[in-house]
């Protein structure tokens, strides 16, 4: 079990708790009472921790290595999953994953960004962060669902698209505006769920559907509060400064409408009870998928439409000329 630097009064009791386990063990001493004690307050300061969470506390959740990552959800939730690979034009890229599944036995197309389990996999999977052709074969799926009448699900967990010379020499802009302007578009139902980190145009290249939601502990923004700190301070110093100033947990994006829904997480995070975690995402994929394909597709594509067109704040005011 790994802890985060906020987690460390946790971590002081599950280590007390070890010591007398082992001491139990070793000098045959009934310490039952003792543990179920220290249980008592492991749950007591865990609630405590996890209902005062800062922003930048929520980042570093969304990044725990032991969060579940899309293959993890794939398997839990889906049946008979097919991956495919390529974009048809330069190669498979490794950190975008998707395919054909069943979901409680209804034919979907399901993608997302893959981080990787260990530091090997890590590099395999670039980390999370999809080249040109990770957004090229996600829209390729997509069309292909289009075509077999398959609800679309994106699992977004990326720290952003990947930013070398190399991919923009191959159009990632281009690659992610297309995936944009596509998926406005599409006839069948999309739903997106921010699983981790929500980065950039990385997380957007996938992000929109007819529902975008959020797991609790995760963040959607334009920026990562490290760069965002960089960029106005010359420091990574004040990321937790930058983390509160984007306003980029899951309760500011659904108070500014940019998401629909924000889906609760286990006390402890999603990684505390991946397994339920799991079970709580396929009910709401469930519960959605049953609502949108009650809608005709033109309504469900003029519904999106204008849901992306109503996003963001202005003001108008009127210009005096002399």
């Amino acid at each position: 079990m790994q802890f985060l630097d906020f987690e460390k009064p946790l971590e002081d009791l599950y280590t007390q708790m070890d010591k007398l386990k082992e001491m139990s063990a070793k000098n045959q001493v009934d310490v039952t009472n003792t543990i179920r004690e220290l249980e008592a307050s492991i749950e007591k300061t865990r609630s405590q921790i996890y209902t005062n969470l800062t922003p930048w506390q929520r980042v570093q959740l969304s990044r725990h290595p032991e969060r579940p990552y899309t293959l993890y959800y794939i398997e839990k939730i889906f049946s008979n999953f097919t991956e495919l690979y390529g974009d048809r034009q330069v190669k498979d890229d490794k950190a975008m994953v998707g395919g054909m599944a069943e979901l409680d036995g209804m034919p979907v197309m399901v993608m997302g960004q893959q981080k990787g389990i260990n530091t090997k996999m890590r590099q395999m999977r670039n980390f999370g962060m999809a080249n040109p052709e990770g957004y090229r074969k996600a829209l390729r799926l997509m069309k292909m669902a289009e075509k077999f009448n398959r609800p679309i699900i994106t699992l977004i967990d990326t720290p952003g698209a990947y930013p070398g010379l190399e991919a923009e020499e191959r159009g990632q802009g281009e690659a992610i505006a297309r995936n944009l302007f596509e998926m406005i578009n599409l006839k069948v139902p999309v739903i997106c769920v921010i699983i981790g980190e929500g980065a950039s145009g990385g997380a957007l290249g996938i992000g929109i559907g007819d529902k975008v939601a959020m797991l609790e502990n995760t963040w959607y923004t334009v920026i990562s509060p490290e760069s965002c700190s960089s960029i106005l301070w010359r420091s990574w110093n004040f990321k937790e400064k930058a983390a509160e100033q984007l306003r980029l947990t899951s309760e500011d994006m659904s108070r500014f409408k940019l998401v629909d829904d924000v889906i609760s997480e286990p006390l402890g995070g999603a990684h505390a009870k991946p397994d339920e975690m799991a079970e709580t995402l396929k009910q709401y994929l469930l519960k959605s998928l049953g609502e949108l394909n009650k809608v005709e597709a033109d309504t469900r594509i003029d519904q999106r439409i204008e849901k992306f067109s109503k996003m963001g704040f202005f003001e108008e005011t009127s210009t005096n000329h002399v």
